[in-house]
């Protein structure tokens, strides 16, 4: 079997060689016409006063198309993760003018200046809190005015009021019959809408959702603290994902609502505790308990423990761990449509999610399954490559992502998928997006996962993970989903990266049949965005 045949069976377009394979549509067909009837109806005038006719809808023979638009089809590297299809006419678009890579800002909004005119501002603010419940959550969400902002929170829950400023003091509780203590909330919506809205005071901000104890008695077991930047580690005991799970939210005195506030110390920060937290509870289940208490591990301190929990691993390779792989992930943004339907997950503050997997579940019947993590997905693959091509995957995508050409052969525009990179990690744009503007971030040696990847490989990912945030939200993302691929901390394998894939939701992207068949749909080149991604940066560093 070829190369060439046995990449496309696998289903990935890196072929052994270390180049990309991908196919071109070039669609030409004839359609027999079946209508049975003429429907034939003026639409209006043209500008010069022409009435304009349906005509072109109702051909009166069969339909011939000699040469429709080519379309372009990129198996994804990963199988698991589908296919992307790119519209050549679309593309060479974007290709001439890279700035039509780009979501729009949102305009100023403000409904109290508008009715200013018309009445004084208390009647402005009781218009505000009898809206329809539609409008008061479009407004919620897109109002870049505080004294908007301001009377959809009083609408949203009940506060605690200074009697001399009337600024918020805090929220008012009432006793559920369980006896916990509940924020009197008249609308969870709304309430989150305008909580989440950057534009609200940040006292309001701290009242309603960031101060340590508004959003229940998940238990604050960690925090870092660097120069301007200050992160909480929760604990979730009752998670979604099974054991628990973490977060790392900006703590109340370093508010930060936008990738544009985020320094180098908050990603950090925030990093830190993930690694810290991974590497505590896996030395635990190896009866190496680390003794340090009510305080964090320093970087140098971190590495040293690190560098144990290998050691150990390394002597005894079979050694069954209980959990051994990461769940890492960042919902960044936050929005609410008008008719209620939530457009992402954040909310209150930037945050980072983590925990670990287990190896096994229990079936109902007592025998062990095997415990998910979207990690394996890459593993299983990457041993059916090296054993289809007696290569290692990520040396032959390594050198594909290197020795990358055009999708459209041109040798006048940009050919590199590369954002940025140092000598540790790679942040690219994949040459099949899943997302229209996904990146990815990859360590460049064998580093699965963060057992695996020294302080070095540490800092650089922390960089990296900024700088593809900062790429993104340069071009107008405004929600963006993180995720992490790694290994499992037993697995021996040494050709596995530790990768991340990042996510922007789009306005015109909802998420329909093409993509629930992991057909992702795209209208530029992976190189004009790289380019794109790339001005951004250059702009973040003047």
């Amino acid at each position: 079997m070829s190369d060439r045949l046995s990449s496309t069976l696998l289903r990935t377009c890196v072929a052994p060689e270390g180049r990309f394979l991908f196919g071109v549509h070039q669609p030409n067909f004839a359609v027999a016409n079946l209508r049975s009837g003429e429907y034939l109806q003026p639409l209006g005038l043209t500008t010069d006063g022409t009435v304009c006719l349906n005509t072109a809808n109702f051909p009166p023979g069969d339909v011939d198309e000699p040469s429709a638009d080519w379309i372009y089809e990129i198996p994804n590297p990963f199988p698991f993760r589908g296919t992307t299809y790119i519209g050549r006419t679309w593309a060479e678009r974007a290709a001439a003018n890279l700035t039509r890579i780009a979501i729009p800002g949102r305009p100023p909004v403000s409904l109290t200046r508008a009715l200013r005119d018309h009445t004084r501002e208390a009647e402005a603010d009781d218009l505000i809190c009898r809206l329809p419940r539609p409008l008061q959550l479009a407004l919620a969400a897109t109002s870049t005015d505080p004294d908007d902002l301001i009377p959809l929170a009083h609408a949203s829950c009940d506060f605690q009021s200074d009697p001399q400023t009337c600024q918020p003091l805090g929220l008012i509780y009432r006793t559920e019959p369980s006896g916990a203590q509940r924020a009197v909330i008249h609308d969870e919506q709304l309430f989150d809408a305008v909580a989440n809205n950057p534009h609200l005071p940040d006292l309001y901000k701290e009242v309603m959702v960031l101060r340590p104890g508004t959003q229940g008695q998940s238990e604050i077991v960690g925090e870092c603290r660097r120069p301007g930047s200050h992160v909480f580690e929760y604990l979730r005991r009752n998670s979604y994902i099974p054991w628990g799970h973490y977060a790392a939210n900006m703590a109340p005195d370093a508010v930060r609502y936008a990738a544009g506030a985020l320094t180098p110390d908050d990603v950090a920060a925030m990093r830190h505790l993930y690694y810290q937290r991974t590497y505590e509870r896996t030395a635990r289940m190896l009866h190496m308990p680390v003794s340090v208490r009510r305080r964090e591990l320093g970087v140098e301190e971190l590495e040293v423990l690190r560098q144990q929990i290998l050691a150990a691993l390394s002597q005894d390779p079979n050694r069954p761990l209980a959990f051994n792989a990461t769940l890492w992930g960042w919902n960044y943004g936050f929005d609410y449509a008008p008719n209620g339907y939530r457009l992402h997950a954040s909310h209150q503050q930037i945050h980072q999610q983590y925990a670990l997997v287990p190896a096994t579940v229990s079936a109902q019947d007592g025998q062990p399954l095997p415990a998910y993590a979207c990690g394996d997905q890459i593993q299983e693959f990457i041993q059916s490559y090296q054993r289809a091509h007696g290569r290692p995957f990520f040396d032959c995508y390594l050198q594909a992502i290197a020795a990358n050409r055009r999708m459209d052969g041109r040798a006048d525009r940009p050919a590199s998928l590369v954002v940025h990179q140092d000598e540790h990690v790679l942040l690219f744009a994949p040459k099949a997006q899943t997302s229209q503007w996904e990146l990815q971030l990859m360590t460049r040696l064998a580093a699965g996962n963060i057992l695996e990847a020294d302080a070095a490989v540490r800092a650089s990912l922390d960089q990296a993970l900024l700088k593809a945030m900062q790429a993104l939200t340069g071009l107008g993302a405004t929600m963006i989903t993180v995720i992490e691929f790694s290994k499992r901390f037993d697995d021996a394998d040494r050709d596995q990266r530790l990768l991340y894939s990042f996510l922007p939701r789009l306005p015109e992207s909802p998420g329909a049949f093409s993509e629930a068949q992991l057909r992702w749909i795209n209208g530029h080149y992976p190189e004009d965005f790289a380019a794109a991604c790339r001005l951004k940066l250059a702009q973040w560093s003047d």
